[in-house]
């Protein structure tokens, strides 16, 4: 009896740690994506609930945030085996790395947003914009951190 029990922990720990290394599609059976009520609306963040932006400064499939830039804006990191899904499509980076984009905006988290709905990072600098199911990219409004 003891066996069995052990033999029936080990396999659904096996089959825990197989379901943990799965690939993350960016829409669809396992998402990395969802969206998040915040106080402008329903905005797209990562799997951890964290609001994600766009840059003014990219261009439709290249990022051009490196450096302190992407200290302050991390990019939301995609892997090479990730599946491109409609608008989620994936963005080499200079150093070889993926990132997940939106309509061809590479995405990137903000470094003062501290939890699940905060949109911090919405217009700072007039360049860096959340994004919401309305359309793409969204405010213009300036924010109260300077990049």
């Amino acid at each position: 009896m003891k066996n069995t029990v052990q033999k029936i922990v080990a396999a659904s720990l096996f089959g825990a740690v197989l379901a943990g290394c799965s690939t993350t599609y960016a829409h669809g059976h396992k998402t990395a994506f969802t969206w998040v009520d915040t106080n402008k609306g329903a905005v797209l963040a990562n799997k951890e609930g964290m609001t994600l932006y766009t840059f003014d400064k990219d261009t439709k499939g290249v990022s051009n945030c490196y450096g302190s830039c992407a200290t302050l804006w991390p990019p939301a990191v995609a892997q090479e085996s990730d599946k491109n899904v409609k608008k989620y499509t994936k963005v080499k980076r200079k150093d070889g790395s993926y990132q997940w984009a939106y309509d061809g905006k590479p995405l990137y988290t903000w470094v003062n947003d501290t939890k699940s709905g905060d949109v911090n990072g919405d217009g700072v600098k007039g360049v860096w914009h959340i994004v919401t199911k309305e359309n793409s990219t969204a405010s213009k409004a300036k924010g109260k951190y300077d990049y």
